[in-house]
């Protein structure tokens, strides 16, 4: 019962530690030492019972003209999937006047509202006539009327450059990669049943849920501009909720692996620091060989590795099996070794002595 109650008291004082990481009141509350499903599970729920304004499409053009202001000039828009102003083409058109907005007549220059996960790659379908994932704001962005229709409902894919067809696919062009990898993030975790990942991108899934490679490598790749920064803080006044890969984009990684991105709140240390304290090993010196190492964690240990003290490893453990939280070495000999446990990305290390 006391091991019980100090793994208990750990993982309180870390939810409270990584909370304050987050600089972000919006957290408050939440274990954001947890990985995996886990938190993914308890991101969704924040964003989905904060979320306490339901956006009309007509609203939607209202925030627009607030949420996606250019920051070098509040009388212009930023266009997702745009890139250049000076070229004579509206199309590729990266910034315009927010007050350019659609009017349903075939004027070039003017801009309307783009669904990043396409309305028709739901399941079922976007609407827009009733307050829904089609007008939630976090995905809906200010875009060139031509190029929006140039995207049509392409699914996203991987590309180079400026934005255009890759294929009989979509890339949004480097600027944009990431902002919409983080937008489709949000979607699946607000909306999980109808915005699933791999119906909006193209490539291979990651092993743990259906999240795909592709928005995980653009997360990353593409880090959080102040553009999106601004946005997020403005939506959870319209919206009630945030998106929680604009804010630390490692939220990402922490969920669903893959490339390693950016780490807003230090939650890597906060992760280290509970690997290190979940470890503990008994007794030390042994006096008859046997070492107990204890785990006492959610996570899976990929390998436990023994060394000696010329740094030579005299054992491999791949995937080892604890029983009650509990590994045990037997018959180990004379002398000093390191063991290092190795989970994922993390390594722990601890010192054995055998007298």
């Amino acid at each position: 019962m006391i091991n019980k109650l100090k793994g208990f008291s750990l993982l309180v004082s870390l939810g409270l530690c990584a909370v304050l990481f987050a600089q972000q009141p919006y957290y408050n509350g939440l274990n954001l030492g947890l990985t995996g499903l886990s938190l993914k599970s308890t991101l969704a729920q924040r964003i989905t019972t904060t979320h306490t304004t339901q956006l009309t499409y007509s609203d939607v053009w209202v925030a627009l003209k607030q949420t996606d202001l250019d920051p070098s000039n509040t009388n212009n828009v930023l266009l997702l999937y745009g890139y250049n102003d000076s070229d004579g083409n509206f199309m590729t058109d990266r910034t315009r006047s927010k007050n350019t907005t659609d009017n349903g007549t075939a004027t070039l220059g003017l801009w309307n509202r783009e669904h990043t996960y396409a309305k028709s790659l739901a399941n079922p379908s976007m609407v827009t006539n009733t307050p829904s994932a089609g007008t939630d704001a976090h995905h809906l962005r200010a875009c060139d009327k031509q190029m929006n229709s140039s995207r049509a409902s392409k699914k996203f894919a991987t590309g180079s450059g400026n934005a255009g067809n890759s294929g009989s696919n979509w890339y949004p062009g480097d600027e944009w990669k990431g902002d919409v990898a983080r937008m489709m993030m949000y979607m699946y975790l607000r909306y999980p049943s109808q915005c699933n990942p791999t119906d909006v991108g193209t490539g291979s899934s990651v092993a743990i849920d259906d999240m795909i490679t592709l928005f995980l490598d653009w997360n990353a790749q593409d880090t959080v501009s102040q553009y999106e920064k601004n946005r997020n803080t403005i939506l959870e006044t319209e919206q009630g909720n945030r998106n929680p890969f604009i804010d630390n984009p490692y939220l990402a990684t922490l969920i669903w692996g893959g490339t390693i991105a950016q780490d807003n709140w230090n939650l890597t240390s906060v992760k280290e620091n509970e690997l290190e304290n979940a470890f503990s090993i008994y007794p030390v010196p042994s006096k008859n060989g046997d070492v107990h190492v204890y785990f006492n964690s959610n996570e899976k240990l990929d390998v436990l590795e023994l060394y000696n003290v010329s740094g030579q490893k005299i054992k491999t453990i791949e995937t080892p099996k604890f029983d009650n939280n509990e590994f045990v070495f037997k018959g180990l000999p004379k002398g000093f070794f390191v063991l290092k446990a190795r989970l994922g990305n993390s390594i722990v290390t601890k010192k054995i002595i055998i007298n």
